[in-house]
C-alpha cells in the first residue's frame, strides 16, 4: 500500500518549497490563442491504443484523457507546448496547442500518432496469434515523441520498482518540480523539469517522492550530460547504436535503453530485457508456458526488425498468464 503523503511528517522545507511553487505557477499561464492543424492519417489508426502507451500512468501529470480529448503535456526543443488531440471523424484527427513549443508539438503529431511505423515487411503469419491480433487491431501503430531525455528519465524511474511505485514517483516530481501547463486544460497538468532542472531536483524531493537513491542519482548524472545525449541518440543509425550510447552511462543497461527507444523513438524492434513479467507474458502467449529472457529472444526471432510490433500484439491480444501468487507488495521508504 503507498503511504499517503498526507502522513508522511512535513518538514519546513517541504512546506516553503510547495508553498513557493504554488505561488509562483498559479494562476495557470495565460494560453493565448491556440494553433490548430488537421491530420488525415494513410492508414487506420486506433489513437488512444497508439497515443496513450506514452502515459506513465492514469495520474501522469504530463498525459490525460478527458472525454474525447488526449491532452499532453511536454517541454519541446521550442518550448513548453500543451497538446489537445481528438478524432472528430473516422479517419480525422485535430489538433491544437498552446505555449511556445506549440508549433513543434503540432508538427510532430503525425510521429505521435504513428504516421513513422512502417509494417510494410511484418509478417503477422508466423503464428497464429500474432495473425489474429494483428488482423483485429489494424490500427494499433508505433508512437514516437522524439524526446530523448524525458523518455530516458521515466524509464530511469522505473527501473527495478513496481509500476506503480514508479508511476507515483514521477507525479509527485514532475508535479512539485515541472512548470504549470499552458492552456485550457480541464486540469492542472505540468511539463517535466529541464535538462538542468532536473539536476537542481532537491535530494528531500526525491526522498518524499519515494524514488530510491540509485534511481535518483542516475537522472542527475544522466542530466548533467542530457544535451551531449540527446544529441547524439538522435544521430545514431539504428538501435544497436542507441543502445551503445546509453548504456554507456553508469546506471544505464539494456531494460532502460530499450524503453526509451520504444517511446522516444517509435523503434519497432526494442526488446526490454530484463523486465520483471515480460518474458513470462511473451513466452505464455506463443508457446503456453514462460520462458526466460533468452528464450523471450528465441521467440521472437522469428520476426526481425519487428520485435516491439510482436510484443505490442501480444499486449493487444488479451492472452495473459494466469496469476499464481500474489502481486509483489511496494516498500514504502520516505518516512525512514
Amino acid at each position: 500500500m503507498t503511504t499517503s503523503l498526507s502522513r508522511i511528517p512535513r518538514t519546513r522545507d517541504a512546506e516553503r518549497f510547495e508553498g513557493r511553487a504554488a505561488t509562483a505557477r498559479d494562476p495557470r499561464p495565460d494560453p493565448g490563442r491556440p494553433l490548430e492543424t488537421e491530420y488525415r492519417p494513410r492508414h487506420p489508426l486506433d489513437l488512444r491504443r497508439t497515443v496513450l502507451y506514452q502515459r506513465r500512468g492514469a495520474g501522469d501529470p504530463t498525459m490525460s484523457v478527458f472525454g474525447a480529448v488526449i491532452w499532453r503535456v511536454s517541454r519541446t526543443p521550442a518550448g513548453i507546448a500543451t497538446l489537445a488531440i481528438r478524432e472528430t471523424h473516422p479517419g480525422v484527427i485535430r489538433g491544437a496547442a498552446w505555449g511556445p513549443g506549440r508549433e513543434w508539438a503540432l508538427s510532430q503529431l503525425p510521429a505521435l500518432c504513428g504516421a513513422d511505423d512502417d509494417a510494410a515487411d511484418f509478417d503477422a503469419s508466423r503464428h497464429p496469434l500474432i495473425a489474429a491480433a494483428h488482423h483485429r487491431n489494424p490500427g494499433l501503430r508505433l508512437s514516437r515523441t522524439g524526446l530523448v531525455f524525458d523518455a530516458l528519465v521515466a524509464a530511469i524511474f522505473e527501473q527495478k520498482v513496481t509500476g506503480m511505485q514508479a508511476f507515483a514517483a514521477w507525479r509527485r516530481v514532475v508535479t512539485w518540480c515541472g512548470e504549470r501547463a499552458p492552456g485550457p486544460t480541464p486540469a492542472p497538468m505540468f511539463a517535466p523539469p529541464t535538462v538542468d532542472g532536473w539536476q537542481h531536483v532537491p535530494s528531500w524531493v526525491w526522498h518524499r517522492a519515494g524514488l530510491e537513491p540509485p534511481q535518483s542519482k542516475t537522472v542527475v548524472r544522466a542530466a548533467r550530460r542530457g544535451d551531449a545525449i540527446v544529441r547524439t541518440v538522435l544521430a545514431a543509425e539504428d538501435g544497436e547504436a542507441v543502445d551503445r550510447v546509453l548504456v554507456s552511462q553508469h546506471g544505464i543497461g539494456p531494460w532502460t535503453s530499450a524503453e526509451t527507444r520504444i517511446r522516444a523513438l517509435g523503434d519497432p524492434d526494442a526488446v526490454s530485457v530484463g523486465d520483471y513479467h515480460l518474458a513470462h507474458e511473451v513466452g505464455f502467449a506463443l508457446t503456453g508456458h514462460r520462458v526466460d529472457d533468452d528464450g523471450m529472444l528465441r521467440l521472437l526471432a522469428a520476426w526481425p526488425g519487428q520485435r516491439q510490433r510482436v510484443i505490442r500484439l501480444i499486449g493487444a491480444s488479451g492472452v495473459r498468464e494466469p496469476r499464481r501468487g500474489p502481486r509483489l507488495h511496494p516498500e514504502d521508504h520516505r518516512a525512514r
